[in-house]
């Protein structure tokens, strides 16, 4: 039997002998087991593991998922994979065994998350709802294509929440010029917004800008690379996606105050960050000029949806728009079709005219026939 008593602490250890997924001669110990019933607990889920057995626990079948993507995905994304799951998920199917969780379980989880309410009894977003679904559906779906469970029960129980928000938030441009008025008083917090709303650029992309990536002469700015800060250390990686590495034409009066910003930085050099702040500090910058302007809130990221609702406004292609922000494909810029209601209205007029020129083609047509 594998698991003895470790006489010297009193406790229980385990001693395996294994083959690894190499196919190599493989020994593990693990001591400090209070039990023996724990131990022989410890050694099956150990064996289950290796073996890949769907039969183990669900928290260890979360970890051998997060080995597998770790070198796949960023780090931030990794984190924020690894919050849901402790937080989320763990909870509620840690224990279970991976193979005997049905839909009818996942469903059961659903209604709690639906039912839940934080300490001033608000919802969880049915955004943040979707994003849970698609964590855990992620890891069955793993556990389906590569270790042979048979089914995705999360597929099967049906999805929760909302893939977008129902309403995308902007602001226009006389709204962002009201507020950018209250941001002259600091002159990082003044360019960093400007830089957001006039390129469409994301906070972290804003974040890692250096001087060597403006070229003033062809009036481009080149995106190639974001900051994130996890834990307690900074951290450049690249960029969101392949589609995020682009090169963004700037307007005159742009090029003119990053210029004038740059050569005001004491000490700076080539590669050195220029907006050496967090994301924090831009939120607290947001509200309080939301605040002493009067404008509505929205969040940092809407700042790029409002550069796209400009863009439509002034009648540039969803192709042009799309390359400009890094968009996967157009499809995701069509989303923002809706943001200026007004273009509706100048549709329908446009519609109307059009019509009415053709009918009066078509008249004109008849009365020269009958003369």
């Amino acid at each position: 039997m594998s698991a003895s008593k470790d006489t010297k602490r009193g406790t229980w250890k385990v001693y395996i002998r294994y083959i690894d997924w190499m196919g190599n001669k493989q020994i593990k110990t693990k001591r400090g087991f209070q039990t023996k019933k724990e131990a022989l607990a410890w050694e099956r889920e150990f064996l289950q593991s290796q073996s890949k057995d769907m039969n183990m626990s669900f928290k260890a079948f979360a970890e051998i998922y997060m080995n597998d993507m770790k070198p796949r995905i960023r780090e931030s994304t990794m984190e924020n994979k690894r919050y849901i799951i402790d937080n989320k998920l763990i909870p509620y199917f840690g224990s279970r065994s991976l193979a005997s969780i049905k839909a009818s379980d996942i469903i059961q989880w659903q209604n709690e998350l639906l039912n839940a309410r934080d300490e001033d009894g608000n919802a969880y977003s049915p955004t943040y709802l979707r994003t849970i679904q698609n964590q855990l559906s992620a890891i069955f779906n793993h556990a389906r294509r590569f270790y042979s469970l048979p089914v995705n029960p999360s597929a099967q129980a049906g999805k929760m929440g909302r893939q977008n928000a129902k309403e995308m938030h902007f602001w226009t441009q006389d709204e962002f010029l009201q507020f950018i008025e209250y941001m002259k008083v600091k002159p990082v917090s003044y360019y960093a917004f400007e830089i957001l709303y006039w390129t469409g650029i994301r906070e972290g992309e804003l974040l890692a800008l250096t001087p060597s990536d403006f070229n003033f002469v062809t009036k481009q700015l080149i995106i190639n690379k974001s900051y994130q800060r996890i834990g307690q250390k900074d951290m450049i990686t690249d960029p969101k996606t392949e589609q995020s590495n682009r090169t963004i034409s700037l307007p005159d009066f742009l090029c003119e105050e990053i210029q004038d910003f740059i050569a005001s930085l004491y000490g700076i050099t080539p590669n050195m960050r220029i907006f050496n702040v967090t994301k924090s500090y831009l939120h607290h910058e947001m509200d309080r000029g939301c605040k002493e302007s009067g404008v509505k809130r929205i969040r940092i990221h809407d700042l790029r949806h409002s550069h796209a609702a400009h863009l439509i406004e002034l009648g540039f292609s969803p192709v042009a728009i799309a390359e400009r922000l890094g968009h996967k494909g157009i499809s995701i810029t069509y989303m923002y079709a809706h943001l200026y209601p007004s273009k509706q209205y100048e549709l329908a007029e446009k519609l109307s005219e059009d019509r009415i020129r053709a009918s009066e083609k078509i008249n004109l047509t008849g009365d020269d026939e009958n003369v």
